[in-house]
């Protein structure tokens, strides 16, 4: 992981603090670094499938979180062109799980991400995601409050 610039770090914490859908979810944003990033939440009940486990939507959307941040990192806005999930195994309810990406190969155009989602020492998902990126600078520029 590259150093990230703590005003940068602040602004990152701070939007995804900010942002409703990670708020619905209670996913928090632990660390953030260019091409890196770590989340986490709480899988709760709330979060269950029709079978009593955990979603894969809940499970989906932390890895999305974490994909979001470590590709947007860079100063461009990154939109995602795939995303390829294998679930290993469900996690136990209450517990913290967290979604760690780490980039692993940048173009001009692209960025392929790997994320793993872990509870405790078990290695609940793995993904395989690739971005498109932009012309366009993110909007977490020093003028952003």
């Amino acid at each position: 992981m590259i150093d990230m610039e703590e005003w940068k770090k602040a602004k990152f914490l701070k939007k995804v603090g900010e942002e409703p859908f990670a708020k619905l979810l209670d996913i928090r944003l632990k660390d953030v670094g260019e091409g890196y990033a770590l989340c986490e939440m709480e899988y709760t009940e709330r979060m269950d499938n029709i079978y009593g486990m955990a979603h894969g939507g809940a499970i989906f959307s932390l890895i999305d979180e974490a994909f979001e941040i470590s590709s947007n990192s860079h100063g461009n806005i990154a939109v995602a062109l795939n995303i390829n999930v294998t679930y290993m195994m469900p996690p136990e309810k209450n517990t913290i799980l967290t979604a760690e990406s780490r980039e692993i190969n940048k173009t001009r155009r692209t960025a392929s991400y790997q994320i793993t989602v872990k509870n405790n020492q078990n290695l609940i998902a793995v993904c395989q995601a690739l971005v498109y990126i932009k012309d366009e600078q993110n909007p977490f520029g020093e003028n952003i409050e």
